[in-house]
């Protein structure tokens, strides 16, 4: 101790300075016993004996300390290397795991890192977010704790019973193992002050196992205080300092130093016992405090309160006592509390209680429904606005009362004719007093209908399509009919013609996909049943097409914005052709000219032309028209899409292509699972069009070289069948179509029709539609036709004649329709032949050419397509632009074509496999109707 800090006698002061005169002293080059044995002393101290079971165990719980923190950042690549270290120091302590038993504290890490790494794999917007090494880590880190589990099921299993119980046990041995490490080193010390102090008194080696004894109990205690340990150790670290200082009076700064030292030790094992005490008393805390929440849960007492605004238990008292309550008492209040709406902190849920709270005041003291129906409006809109995220959808508890809400509003309306409600009227001119002028409310009813309309939306959107809740969600569409239907009365008679408009939209949304099956029961003369059931079908109001056809024509003549009229006249054309009525469906279409302009569309009004377009062509299909379906399916299909672009859900290819904003907007456009139409029928559909138009085409232009394909996907499942290396029975739809295909091309229509219309195609695709029996008869005739003409494309350089009366039996056909098929060939020029009526003989004229002639001819169009090619390219080269403009010659070039042969030619083609498409708009493709007609496509008409 320096002498310039003293604050003791003098005698102390003394004793210092001697002190430091001596310690120079000791430093010299000759050493006594006392300097040999404190060197010594300062080794035993620094050294600490440890057995293998503690070793293995630190570096076990240093690893597991390592992955937790990695756990906490998202660091999958870390996890997964500290995870196989993990696993080889395990190996490692394989002996004393054996002796010992697997430690909690490695249960319990892989019970959490499991359930962790579910937790990430489940969440598919945080895996988006992570960059590619810790997504293969996470992957391989998943499968190899799954796989090294299985050795510690029975572990885990009780752990995750328990995990109370097992986190108690695991701390109890870490204490445990920590006081017996205390222990041990008291006895150590004990033994080097023996080996360094040798004249110390008897009575303090006897006191010394009884304070071990009692330090031992001080850490088992947890009601003893800090302050008392401290005092104890410094009041035995003062006698010890005194006895040695009467024995040793020569040698006080060097002992100084030895007992300085032992109170620094002496201090970390107080730290170290009071950690693990903290840590013992808030455990035991904790626990406490869980058994009497479960104990208050089970008796229905106090309930656990999240953190932020305080909630409110006891009704608030609205107004003051005494307070007379009239109507501007009440608005002053209302508007108050509307005041705190939207800010921090605001407790939604008790605003609305507040709400409804004050509605009752204002019924109770009769203030009239002008104040009733402006309170019923904030609560409305309080309900919509319960969730701030437009992507998050109403609870089920908040939708009930939306609804009953907004039922009540209207039954008020209903009930009293002198109320005016509107936007337009201003919060100054608002009269909501009882007297003799009429009732004034600022307010829209058809914005919170409408808003509940697209809050329902959401709900079906966001609800499992295979569950029983969406059932049960389904059935409040007839509350929601039920109220557009009551709004619609309702503005009929004090509503402009905009808002009649919107009304009468959103009536027609909720009609146009669905299929009126009473109507077309009435159509097909049957009647129900029972007399329930008829009784039931006199009773009900005009049918879903007469509904449609009023409220569409209204829009038609009265709306001012075009958004609404496009989304009427597309859903008045969906529902002609759900219910079978092509041509009204197609003369529409036509005379809308929408398809001109649709891609300048927003994406909704898109996906409902997509829609449209499709059921079209489905339509076409049922009343035979194949050609009609095909053009109408092209585009959709084509695409690759359909999934996409009918608004039916998003393809994970195209994931990448946009970001998580990007995505929630595509998913708030999706259409609800109900409105679906069947993909797999889709595309049946278009593939056995695709199949009647391509095959007849294939047979009659094989030695073609200019041919071109009609349908990329039937050739593309063309393909994929004849690569298949061994051929079994046809098990998918694709393959059903395919087989068919092969069998047509041979003219065998029995195989084909066995392929296409089976017990396995019907169930998937024809007992869907709603006349299965008649769209069976007309695929039956179309494939016996289509065959009739294939095979006349491949056999006619065989025959010199043949007979229609063969061909009839072959065919299955009557005489008329093989002879009218026979006849649409010849004039057609795609069959060279004549008819010989007496004999009912078709006779082959034999003008096709030979192989070598086909040669000949594909080498010399090869020829003159090479010249045209130098030709534009010299014209580039020296600048002359108007030859390549304006060229009109057979196979010439014109602007924005390319290779645009004579429309007059058979088999000509048009740009780009003879059929134009526009990809601009993103969610829609231009479709092949032009105005006045369908384009002609490959094919002329026969």
């Amino acid at each position: 101790m320096s002498r310039f800090f003293a604050t003791g006698s003098d005698s102390e002061s003394e004793e210092s300075s001697s002190a430091d005169e001596i310690t120079p002293k000791a430093t010299g080059t000759t050493f006594n016993k006392q300097d040999l044995l404190l060197s010594d002393d300062e080794e035993d101290t620094k050294r600490v004996v440890r057995s293998a079971k503690d070793k293995r165990f630190e570096e076990l719980t240093n690893l597991i300390k390592t992955i937790r923190n990695a756990m906490k950042i998202r660091d999958m690549a870390k996890c997964l290397e500290e995870f196989e270290q993990l696993c080889r120091a395990f190996l490692k302590s394989k002996t004393i795991m054996d002796k010992e038993g697997v430690p909690q504290f490695y249960i319990r890490l892989l019970a959490d890192l499991e359930d962790y790494l579910n937790q990430l794999w489940e969440d598919k917007e945080g895996k988006k977010k992570m960059n590619k090494n810790n997504a293969k880590a996470l992957s391989t880190l998943r499968q190899k704790i799954r796989k090294y589990n299985k050795d510690f099921e029975t572990e885990i299993a009780s752990y995750k019973e328990n995990p109370e119980q097992s986190a108690e046990e695991e701390e109890k041995d870490d204490a445990g193992s920590a006081s017996s490490s205390g222990s041990d080193d008291d006895d150590d010390e004990g033994i080097t002050a023996k080996s360094l102090l040798k004249k110390k008194p008897q009575e303090e080696e006897k006191k010394a196992p009884e304070a071990s004894k009692f330090l031992k109990g001080a850490a088992d205690e947890e009601s003893e205080s800090e302050d008392d340990e401290e005092s104890e150790d410094w009041g035995s670290d003062s006698v010890d300092s005194g006895s040695e200082s009467e024995d040793n009076e020569g040698a006080a700064a060097s002992l100084a130093v030895v007992f300085l030292k032992k109170a620094q030790d002496s201090d970390k094992l107080t730290d170290d016992k009071k950690d693990s005490r903290r840590k013992k008393h808030k455990k035991k805390e904790r626990l406490e405090e869980e058994a009497d929440e479960e104990a208050e849960a089970e008796e229905g007492g106090w309930e656990k309160v999240k953190g932020g605004a305080p909630m409110v238990k006891e009704k608030p008292k609205m107004f003051a006592k005494g307070t007379e309550i009239n109507s501007a008492v009440v608005v002053k209040k209302l508007t108050e509390i509307l005041q705190a709406r939207g800010k921090k902190g605001t407790d939604r849920a008790a605003q609305i209680e507040l709400l409804h709270a004050l509605a009752g005041i204002s019924n109770e003291n009769n203030l009239g429904e002008g104040i009733l129906i402006k309170i019923k409006f904030n609560i409305i809109a309080s309900l919509y606005d319960y969730n701030p995220n437009l992507a998050a959808f109403m609870k089920p508890d908040m939708w009930k009362k939306c609804l009953e809400c907004i039922d009540e509003l209207m039954d008020i309306l209903f009930a009293n004719s002198n109320i005016f409600i509107g936007e337009n009227i201003a919060e100054d001119s608002e009269n909501l007093a009882i007297s003799d002028q009429p009732f004034r409310v600022r307010g829209c009813i058809l914005t919170l209908v409408e808003r509940m309309d697209e809050e329902f939306t959401k709900i079906m959107q966001n609800t499992d399509p295979h569950s029983q809740e969406y059932v049960d969600n389904l059935k409040d569409e007839g509350r929601v009919c039920g109220i557009i239907d009551r709004l619609l009365q309702y503005l009929e008679t004090k509503g402009s013609t905009e808002e009649v408009c919107r009304v009468y939209l959103r009536r027609i949304m909720h009609t146009y996909y669905k299929f009126d099956y009473k109507a077309h029961r009435r159509s097909l003369g049957l009647q129900g049943e029972t007399k329930s059931e008829q009784d039931q079908e006199e009773s009900e109001g005009e049918d879903s097409a007469v509904i449609m056809d009023r409220l569409c024509k209204f829009i038609y003549a009265k709306d001012r914005t075009d958004r609404i009229r496009t989304c009427a006249i597309l859903c008045h054309i969906y529902h002609h052709a759900l219910h079978s009525r092509w041509f009204q469906a197609r003369d529409l279409m036509l005379m809308s000219h929408l398809q001109d302009n649709i891609q300048h569309a927003d994406p909704p009004v898109q996906i409902l032309y997509n829609r449209t377009m499709v059921q079209l062509g489905i339509c076409a299909f049922r009343q035979g028209m194949i050609k009609d379906a095909h053009n109408a399916l092209l585009d959709i299909q084509s695409s690759g899409r359909a999934k996409e672009l009918l608004g039916q859900g998003l393809l994970m290819r195209n994931m990448q292509e946009r970001n998580a904003e990007q995505e929630k907007i595509e998913k708030r456009r999706q259409v609800p699972f109900h409105m679906h139409i069947n993909l797999e029928l889709l595309e049946c559909v278009y593939l056995v069009s695709a199949m009647l138009l391509e095959i007849p085409y294939m047979a009659a232009h094989e030695f073609d070289a200019r041919r071109r394909m009609i349908s990329k996907q039937f050739h593309h499942q063309l393909r994929v069948g004849e690569r298949q290396p061994l051929l079994g029975p046809p098990e998918s739809m694709r393959e059903h179509v395919v087989a068919a295909s092969k069998a047509m091309k041979m003219g065998d229509w029995r195989t084909c029709h066995s392929f296409i219309i089976n017990e396995k195609m019907n169930s998937k695709v024809w007992d869907l539609f709603p006349e299965t029996q008649c769209v069976r008869e007309m695929l039956v005739r179309k494939i016996q036709e289509e065959s009739l003409r294939t095979y006349l494309f491949t056999y006619s350089s065989v025959y010199d004649s043949i007979s229609m009366e063969t061909l009839s039996e072959m065919f299955e056909l009557d005489l008329p329709t093989v002879h009218s098929i026979i006849s649409k060939m010849i004039i057609n020029e795609e069959l060279m032949a004549s008819l010989d009526q007496p004999t009912q003989t078709v006779v082959m004229h034999r003008t096709e050419p030979t192989s070598l002639q086909n040669m000949a001819l594909q080498l010399a169009e090869k020829l003159g397509g090479l010249v045209e090619n130098n030709e534009r390219v010299f014209d580039l080269k020296q600048g002359v632009y108007g030859g390549y403009f304006n060229r009109d010659q057979k196979g010439g070039y014109q602007q924005k074509q390319s290779y645009q042969r004579a429309p007059d030619q058979r088999g000509g083609y048009q740009q780009k496999q003879g059929y134009h498409r526009d990809q601009k708009g993103g969610y829609q493709q231009k479709q092949n109707y032009q105005r006045g007609g369908y384009r002609n496509q490959n094919q002329s008409s026969y």
